[in-house]
């Protein structure tokens, strides 16, 4: 989230002072608060980590505090909520900010309507591009990023405004264990030199404890913990653990164990090979659409009865692979084999009916208007039965069952993306970054269900950065620059 038409013709500089008073939001068509009477207040300056279980109200915090409850996001909001200096909100899903159809234009939107010079604009731009590890050229078209790069780039446009207030949701989440120390220390480092505010929220949050001053804790939209990170830790860990943070140190929980009778599949899974495999994108630049290899070459295979990990940097071909694994993307060149007719030419009832696909953005995916009914769309439409309350209880999405699924949180939408693709009970099931915004209790409920379909004989893949889940795997496949590597 960043600025639009003001035209100050200055930069806004200085740390903000921001508090909410007695803060209520409801969502759109919910029929309860997900948080209500909130006191919470940041110091001009300080640097906070806002942590808590998924669902708890930490996304719904910063949106408030950028401002975007309301309008961008409908709703009815009680209380105040006031914030003394201009804010800059790195959103969940880094794809809801994207603007324009370079990377270069879209760092340099903020500055834009900020009014500064055109030579200062393009400074920040290039600076702020190589500060978030972004060494393309500022003409890349923004298409032909990886969900891990877009999270960058995003990141780098809030940056290149220098906000007073800066607020940040997940921001290392779909990053590699390298580029994510290097944008943790590009946001750390901004925050110093800047003076700025800062508010992050992260799931997995040893690695943020360093470099903050505070932490705060959200249980169902209220603090319970407020304190320095050092006493959190000595402090605060067996009732963190219970409420599902991710503790520094603390082994990874159990996954839930489930019934196989919601995985397992009417046949076996299919033993898929992929041979020499190309896939061109076209995505869309300033001289129109270009072409893109996101696959090279790429030779990997599949097999039932296995939990295999795409693993590798952003932007090296993970979801692109796992794509063309579900039919979604047609090759350029070389072939997916084991499946007749292949799934890339069956039409979507033929294609569901035996693999069942979670893109990165959960958002793409969604049907219906209740939660209920997106989770028994598919299995409805093919004639099969499907237990949604278990399913949901299982998910920790009972309470939500008659929301709207947009208006649910990043962690939440991803696993009701997880029961609409894959409760027909399909034999191939394949899992597009399936743990990020996940907290200890959900992230066991999502790596139970693929251990799950595994064990029932299934085909299962997964692309994603998450070491816990890749330490599960029966077989782990790197990928860089559009190959297989290992």
């Amino acid at each position: 989230m960043r600025p639009g038409g003001e035209g100050s013709g200055t930069t806004r500089t200085g740390a903000a002072h921001a508090e909410l008073r007695g803060f209520g939001w409801r969502p759109l068509g919910r029929r309860e608060e997900v948080i209500s009477g909130l006191d919470l207040s940041f110091s001009a300056g300080q640097f906070v980590l806002l942590a808590g279980g998924s669902g708890a109200g930490k996304s719904t915090v910063l949106r408030a505090l950028a401002g975007l409850l309301g309008e961008a996001v409908p709703g009815e909001q009680t209380g105040t909520v006031e914030v003394s200096a201009a804010s800059g909100m790195l959103l969940q899903n880094p794809a809801d900010s994207l603007v324009a159809a370079t990377i270069g234009r879209e760092v340099a939107f903020g500055p834009e309507n900020l009014a500064l010079p055109r030579d200062e604009i393009w400074q920040r731009v290039h600076e702020c591009l190589s500060q978030v590890g972004l060494a393309y050229d500022a003409s890349r078209s923004t298409s032909a990023l990886s969900g891990g790069e877009l999270q960058r780039l995003a990141l780098a446009g809030v940056l290149a405004i220098r906000p007073g207030l800066l607020l940040l949701d997940e921001p290392t989440s779909m990053l590699d264990d390298d580029t994510a120390d290097q944008v943790r220390r590009c946001v750390v480092d901004a925050a110093r030199a800047t003076g700025a505010t800062t508010v992050v929220v992260e799931h997995r949050i040893g690695p943020w404890l360093p470099h903050c001053d505070r932490v705060v804790v959200l249980e169902r939209g209220q603090v319970v913990a407020d304190t320095t990170p050092s006493a959190f830790t000595a402090e605060h860990t067996p009732r963190m653990l219970n409420a599902g943070v991710w503790m520094p140190g603390a082994p990874d929980p159990t996954p839930v164990a489930v019934d196989p009778g919601w995985v397992t599949p009417d046949r076996p899974g299919s033993a898929l090979q992929a041979e020499s495999l190309q896939v061109d994108l076209s995505v869309r630049s300033l001289q129109g659409n270009v072409s893109h290899r996101a696959l090279d070459g790429a030779t990997t295979a599949l097999q039932p009865g296995e939990l295999t990990s795409f693993v590798g940097p952003s932007g090296a071909g993970k979801s692109t692979l796992l794509a063309a694994f579900a039919g979604m993307l047609r090759p350029s060149g070389g072939a997916i084999t084991g499946a007749e007719p292949p799934f890339a030419r069956r039409r979507s009832k033929d294609l569901a009916v035996a693999a069942g696909f979670v893109p990165q953005n959960p958002e793409h995916g969604f049907l219906r208007t209740t939660v209920r009914d997106e989770v028994a769309c598919t299995a409805t439409q093919l004639g099969r039965s499907v237990d949604v309350d278990g399913l949901l209880a299982l998910m920790r999405l009972d309470h939500l069952a008659g929301a709207n699924p947009f208006q649910l949180s990043g962690g939440e939408q991803r696993r009701l993306a997880v029961l609409a693709a894959l409760a027909h009970r399909p034999g191939v099931v394949l899992l597009d970054e399936p743990t990020v915004g996940q907290d200890r209790h959900t992230w066991a409920a999502v790596t139970g269900w693929a251990l799950a379909a595994r064990d029932a004989g299934a085909t299962v893949a997964v692309a994603t950065h998450d070491h816990s889940l890749v330490e599960l795997s029966d077989t782990v496949i790197q990928l860089k620059n559009g190959q297989a590597v290992g």
